[in-house]
């Protein structure tokens, strides 16, 4: 397995939207520079020089340097970057799991700061906070064109401090503000209840031993429900992604054969392929009905699990497009302090997919109709495609084509106030739910299977 996909250390970095990868610094590669860029360094020298020497004030060289390392890797793409100081101990801090803050996954965009995602049980969640809101002013003070570190470091501080954010939400004529107080985020990755027989699984975050947590959920339910589990709902909402390998384990609980998922770069060695049966034995749920939910806020690791099922014909996924978050970011560390990240691979699905841009379409789309902004939201639904600067699919898909499927469907007309009056405040699990009621007899009659165990 390539370094790209192996990265235990930072499995609790779900806040990332990324898929992230630990490599060393190739010394020899950093040395070797193409003597065709020799007058793209000089001139980059010739700049400095004059700014240096006739810059209305001084600047330090530690500045200077620092933006032209900066502007070259925000010339790629959003998920690059280079981290030092503050930045860097605010990436160690989430990779450790715990810290005092929002729990918002957040990305820049051409110097606004947008919400991914807020994580599932997080003082951000409990505000109200939703994919796809712009975060424009924090206690009062405008942050549009703020460094986005920066702007994170302001959102966190002690628990139990609080936090006013003026949100400007799509669908909204005006800004409103929402005041959050911090609380210490470590969240846990799984949680599951049993709804009528029905297992129902929710993955928050793609941290160590999701795989494990998600197959030991599976056989806690199946006693509860006297070794009779009618089917599996696998929630991947508003999970924002993490490690690749916990992705590609829990793909595998429910996989006997075929690809996972296949990681390509730009140089032919590092590409690989993951197939099923390398994490787990057997099919945790064989013999019963397995839907997965996604939406806008699924990305990177949510998005190889839904795909992989998808394509494989084991899961029907349901729910929302989601995020369209297909690149392999890779942290390279130049010393204790220093550091770069940057992408250096898409992933593909089993049928040979790129989520890039387009992201995984559901099988069956259900908007979520309990959420009295959704409809509106949706139209204007933030995704990987909306960031400014973000790789290209190589397929070209079509936006708009991937967006054909809007059209009122009966089913989906009762108001939110029709649904609270029935009791159904998650009207897209509900929907799911009620999917396995109906297709459940047969599996009712399978025999429960034993558990999978790891390699």
């Amino acid at each position: 397995m390539t370094p790209a996909l192996r990265f235990r250390p930072l499995a609790k970095a779900g806040l990332l939207l990324s898929a992230i990868a630990l490599l060393p610094v190739a010394t020899a590669g950093l040395a070797a520079v193409d003597a065709q860029a020799s007058p793209e360094f000089g001139r980059l020298f010739t700049i400095y020089q004059l700014v240096k020497a006739n810059y209305v004030e001084p600047v330090s060289d530690d500045k200077l340097i620092k933006g032209a390392i900066d502007g070259m890797l925000a010339s790629l793409d959003p998920h690059s970057s280079y981290l030092e100081g503050s930045s860097l101990q605010r990436l160690d801090t989430m990779i450790d799991g715990k810290y005092s803050g929002l729990g918002l996954s957040v990305v820049g965009d051409d110097g606004a700061v947008k919400v991914v995602s807020p994580m599932r049980g997080s003082p951000g969640e409990a505000a109200g906070i939703k994919a796809g809101d712009y975060i424009t002013h924090l206690d009062g003070k405008l942050i549009y064109g703020l460094d986005l570190d920066d702007a994170v470091a302001r959102m966190r501080g002690p628990a139990g401090t609080r936090i006013r954010l003026t949100i400007f939400r799509p669908g909204r004529d005006q800004p409103f503000d929402l005041t959050v107080q911090r609380g210490e985020i470590s969240l846990e990755p799984v949680t599951s209840k049993l709804s009528d027989g029905v297992a129902v699984i929710s993955v928050n975050q793609f941290s160590a031993d999701v795989g494990n947590y998600v197959n030991q959920a599976i056989a806690t339910l199946r006693r509860q429900a006297g070794g009779k589990l009618t089917g599996v709902v696998l929630d991947l909402r508003q999970n924002p992604g993490g490690s690749l390998d916990e992705a590609v384990a829990l793909s595998d609980l429910f996989l006997t054969k075929g690809d996972i998922v296949s990681q390509r770069g730009r140089v032919a060695a590092e590409n690989e392929y993951y197939r099923a049966e390398s994490v787990f034995k057997g099919d945790a749920a064989a013999g019963l009905p397995v839907i997965v939910l996604i939406d806008a806020g699924s990305a990177s690791a949510s998005e190889i699990v839904a795909g992989a099922l998808q394509d494989q014909h084991r899961a029907l996924v349901m729910g929302e497009r989601s995020f369209g978050k297909g690149s392999v970011q890779s942290l390279i560390r130049l010393d204790k302090t220093h550091a770069v990240k940057f992408t250096t691979a898409r992933y593909y699905t089993p049928s040979g997919r790129s989520v890039q841009e387009g992201g995984i379409d559901p099988d069956i789309r259900v908007p979520q109709i309990s959420d009295p902004d959704a409809r509106k939201r949706s139209q204007l639904a933030f995704r990987e495609s909306d960031l400014r600067g973000h790789l290209v699919n190589e397929v070209d898909l079509d936006d708009k084509k991937l967006e054909d499927d809007k059209q009122d469907d009966p089913r989906f007309k009762m108001t939110p106030d029709e649904l609270k009056a029935k009791g159904i405040d998650d009207f897209q699990l509900w929907y799911a739910l009620n999917t396995i009621k109906r297709t459940g007899a047969a599996a009712m009659a399978a025999a429960a299977p034993a558990r999978p165990k790891a390699r």
